[in-house]
């Protein structure tokens, strides 16, 4: 049976029951299956039902105590406080200062009396003049006759009273200074000593000179002109902020908000200020480094005064901006520590530049494969200079330099210290290097055999330890390679592919055997450097560029997005560059600066060093590296002679081994990969070549065809008529 009327009625009284019991206790069934809801805003069964799931009054956040244990603590002593360094440098700063300021007015004494002397007279006639326009009440006279000529007789009796009751006042005083100073001045005549009488009429004399000295030209001048630089303010930065065009920060300020929030006071930070504070969101920090021109235009400071960054370990929203006093280029900076005295150990941090602050920012040269890119003349020689000098100064430490751009700019290190050393692009220069590359692949392979057979007491984590590095016996000393342009390298016709190679292994292996390569470019791209090698490389140093594309290929991929862009300096940053390592994120750092004479002498005592320590070797002593017979060999016509004619076509597996027996020395530790790779300067492409196994069965694996080989052959000596093969 079917009761439809009754249910409608039962609903609806229920219904209500429900309204009323929701009223008199302010929490309905829906609004507990509200709270439930996981999402902001969904619909129930009732199409006309809207669930509210932010329910009023409920845990916003983490507890107090949780907020409080997971917060961020600032230092209880400032950084600078702590600093040794920071205070050495600000007490030499002081003392400096002092004593120019003392000796400029020392040597200037004479001049300052001649000139007081001979503006005395004035100076009196001044003090007499003043001191009777006083007395008359000589300032409120043009009060008094605006008050006649507008006959305003009330404001005229006013002031005509005041005059009066000033000047009896300034009378009484007038006549006792008189009678002090006169009566002063005889006593003083007659009972002092004549070198007081001497000092006092010299005193007053320069004094009477000081009140009469040109306003536009005083006596004394300051000894040190001290920039005026504005104090940075919440209201600059917001202003500066507003000036960028982003559409955030304007709406925000529209509405009558800052358009940032700052989280902690601005400070004074080094030489400079310190702000931080969080963006609007949907802004980032990428988007303000994008308008740093605008931005320094809004502070009104010069370009190289304003650094914006991200926050470590922060939303991308987070800001610090760090305004200098003065342009970063153009600031003074401290001598590098290791130029005149000093050495070092390549297993700990150096120093080699400084931050914004003026800090000095260390490198640890082992463990690592360095990457140096920015265009031309914007310091990238220096600075692989500056690097190569501080491996220099580890007597233990092996140098292979290569100046392939061959002005002889790594000449002071190469030529005083240098294993090995080659300045030039020239076939010679090119056979020298892969010479010494593959003598050092060799070596990189001798030392993984050392280190593997040591025992776990010695050498727990199987790698280069500087206890190791001092054992001669095992020869696993420090070796550096620094090579600059090192384009010319993988972009030669003959041995590119091989340099390639061997650079990728000694990135990938030599690190934790002890080789450190360093590569400095002008062309900071996939053919430049190629990826195998960039991508391996631990540290990066990142000067001037152009674009993204280049500024990713050194310091990484994603780097440009994550608002670390090298290309934002200006022309006159030179020397200034990015620096990504030391387990930390990109810094802006300025290098040292070391010229070339100033490298040279560092250079000769790293040689006086190693001369009393009797580990100089190699070029610096004139010895040349013996011949080896790698250097002079042929691929193509040593494949020529290892594919016979009746077999068009070869597997690189096959083709190998044959090459070994034709010359293993080598050809002996080559890969089918390898060949692969040294066949691409030459146009020569391998690929899938049938062929028969050892057991009878057909198969299709990577070959080389004979005639490509003959074809190359003929286009590289010029015989274009098919007489390649018959050579």
């Amino acid at each position: 049976m079917k009761h439809g009327d009754n249910d409608d009625q039962e609903r609806e009284l229920f219904a209500r029951f429900e309204k009323e019991l929701a009223a008199a206790s302010g929490d309905s069934p829906r609004d507990k299956a509200n709270a439930k809801t996981p999402t902001a805003s969904t619909e129930s069964a009732d199409p006309a039902a809207t669930l509210t799931v932010d329910r009023p009054g409920g845990p916003s956040g983490p507890g107090l105590l949780d907020r409080v244990r997971g917060a961020k603590r600032r230092a209880v002593i400032p950084a600078w406080a702590t600093s040794r360094s920071e205070f050495r440098a600000a007490g030499l700063g002081v003392a400096t200062y002092a004593w120019h300021v003392t000796a400029y007015h020392a040597v200037r004494t004479p001049w300052y009396t001649f000139r007081l002397a001979l503006q005395s007279p004035r100076g009196a006639a001044r003090f007499v003049g003043g001191s009777l326009s006083w007395l008359v009440d000589a300032e409120g006279e043009p009060f008094r006759q605006s008050a006649a000529a507008n006959d305003d007789i009330e404001d005229y009796l006013k002031l005509s009273r005041q005059r009066d009751r000033r000047v009896r006042w300034r009378a009484v005083v007038a006549v006792a200074a008189s009678v002090v100073g006169v009566s002063s001045s005889l006593a003083l005549y007659v009972l002092a000593p004549g070198w007081l009488l001497t000092l006092s009429g010299a005193v007053a004399g320069l004094a009477l000179g000081r009140l009469g000295q040109p306003t536009d030209n005083p006596v004394i001048h300051r000894a040190v002109e001290i920039p005026k630089a504005t104090k940075l303010t919440g209201d600059i930065v917001v202003r500066a902020l507003g000036s960028l065009g982003l559409a955030a920060i304007n709406q925000a300020q529209s509405k009558g908000g800052p358009g940032f929030t700052f989280t902690a006071p601005i400070t004074r930070d080094g030489p400079g200020w310190l702000a931080v504070g969080d963006l609007p969101y949907g802004v980032t920090v990428t988007d303000v480094a994008d308008r740093r021109d605008k931005l320094a235009s809004g502070l009104r400071r010069p370009l190289g005064c304003v650094w914006p960054e991200a926050v470590p370990d922060e939303h991308t929203g987070r800001l610090r901006l760090w305004v200098g006093d003065q342009d970063l280029s153009q600031t003074g900076q401290e001598p590098w520590p290791l130029a005149k005295s000093g050495s070092t150990d390549l297993f700990k941090p150096v120093s080699w530049g400084t931050d914004q602050r003026g800090r000095w920012v260390g490198v640890t040269l082992m463990f690592i494969a360095g990457v140096i890119g920015a265009i031309p003349r914007m310091g990238k020689t220096f600075l692989l200079r500056l690097l190569l000098l501080v491996a220099a100064l580890d007597v233990r430490a092996e140098l292979h330099t290569y100046d392939l751009k061959g002005t002889g700019d790594l000449d002071a290190v190469g030529d005083r210290v240098g294993y090995r050393h080659r300045a030039g692009e020239e076939d010679a220069d090119i056979e020298y290097a892969i010479a010494d590359l593959r003598e050092l692949q060799g070596e990189l392979r001798r030392r993984a055999k050392v280190i593997r057979s040591l025992p776990r007491d010695i050498c727990p984590e199987s790698k280069v330890t500087t206890e190791l590095a001092s054992k001669r016996s095992l020869g696993l000393h420090p070796i550096v390679v620094g090579v600059d342009e090192c384009q010319v390298w993988f972009e030669h016709p003959k041995y590119g592919g091989e340099f390639k190679d061997i650079c990728t292994d000694l990135v990938k292996r030599g690190p934790a055997t002890g080789i450190v390569l360093l590569l400095a470019t002008q062309r900071p791209d996939k053919d430049s450097i190629p990826t195998a090698i960039s991508a391996n490389a631990s540290a990066r140093w990142c000067l001037k560029v152009m674009g993204q594309v280049e500024n990713d290929m050194v310091l990484g991929t994603g780097a440009y997005k994550r608002g670390v862009r090298a290309s934002m300096f200006a022309w006159g940053d030179k020397g200034i560059c990015y620096f990504l390592g030391e387990g930390a994120d990109a810094r802006i750092v300025r290098s040292a600066f070391i010229d070339a004479v100033q490298a040279d002498v560092i250079a000769l005592r790293a040689r006086a060093l190693r001369e009393r320590a009797g580990t100089l070797a190699g070029h610096a002593l004139g010895e040349q590296p013996e011949t080896d017979p790698a250097a002079s060999y042929d691929l193509l016509a040593d494949l020529r002679a290892a594919i016979p004619s009746d077999k068009p076509k070869l597997w690189n597996e096959s083709v190998v081994p044959r090459l070994a027996e034709l010359r293993p020395d080598v050809y002996g530790g080559w890969t089918p990969e390898q060949l692969t790779s040294a066949l691409k300067p030459y146009g020569i492409r391998t690929a899938q070549v049938w062929g028969t196994t050892e057991d009878g069965r057909g198969a299709n694996r990577r070959g080389i065809k004979r005639a490509d080989v003959l074809t190359a052959l003929a286009e590289r000596d010029g015989k274009h008529d098919g007489t390649a093969d018959a050579a």
